[in-house]
């Protein structure tokens, strides 16, 4: 891998990771283009998504801090708090530990992930054409209930292709709230919980790192905070005028493109 692969690959994660598109399948389809492979690359796909979630850590710090400020305030649901945190990560981060050796052994081919992109697809679109009664319009609105179901339709993103973004978006219209407060909750809940998976999967892959590999780690790092500050900052804008059907056919073309390319 050199330099301007890592940016590449940089940039291609920061516009996906928090879209609800599969970084996963985009990220496989560009390695391929560049013709990268490897156990290095996947220890590279673990450090530009760590700028990712920079990015979002940065992009919702005061809300951040708000709920520490308030971590004692949790016998009411009239204000996000720690424990509508803490229920939509538990189920994932259980179901993730319990099956994490099955999930990397079993869910990561090609074949797998092409399959969770149209499935990913069909949730987005039932999702919001189902007849729903919104009763959560901002993130502070929703109920200890709805975070806990948003968290079960989490766990739908151990699936590679999935799109953490794409389910728990789908979960959050479903059980009731809007589309804006469904994804300003999707990456707040993000950010822990990706910092932890991400950490551990660095941690097993501590053998593959060296000190030759930091130019293009950094670069690919940089890429993707950068590029994922702006993909964010951009989707929460577009998402308050847009349906989220349309990233459904998105899906539906690169699973189209994804099987010509990679699966073929």
């Amino acid at each position: 891998m050199d330099i301007l692969s890592a940016i590449i690959m940089g940039i291609v994660e920061g516009l996906t990771e928090f879209l609800p598109v599969s970084s996963t399948g985009h990220m496989i389809m560009t390695a391929d283009l560049l013709n990268l492979s490897g156990d290095k690359l996947k220890t590279f796909e673990i450090v530009v998504q760590l700028g990712a979630v920079l990015a979002v850590a940065l992009l919702y710090w005061r809300k951040y801090m708000q709920i520490l400020r308030h971590w004692r305030d949790v016998k009411t649901e009239k204000r996000l708090n720690l424990v509508h945190l803490f229920l939509a990560m538990v189920p994932a981060v259980v179901i993730g530990l319990a099956l994490h050796s099955l999930i990397k052994e079993y869910l990561f081919g090609s074949q797998t992930v092409l399959i969770s992109l149209v499935a990913g697809g069909v949730l987005i679109l039932i999702a919001d054409r189902k007849n729903r009664k919104i009763t959560a319009e901002t993130m502070d609105d929703i109920s200890y209930r709805q975070a806990f179901g948003i968290g079960l339709f989490q766990c739908l993103a151990l699936w590679p292709g999935f799109s953490r973004s794409g389910s728990t978006i789908s979960g959050g219209m479903l059980l009731g709230t809007s589309q804006k407060a469904a994804a300003d909750f999707t990456f707040l809940v993000s950010v822990p919980i990706m910092f932890g998976a991400s950490g551990l999967d660095l941690f097993k892959s501590r053998d593959l790192l060296a000190s030759s590999d930091l130019g293009f780690f950094a670069a690919g790092l940089a890429a993707s905070f950068i590029v994922g500050l702006i993909s964010v900052v951009t989707f929460l804008k577009v998402i308050k005028r847009v349906r989220l059907s349309w990233f459904a056919y998105y899906r539906f073309a690169i699973a189209i493109l994804f099987f010509l390319l990679v699966v073929r």
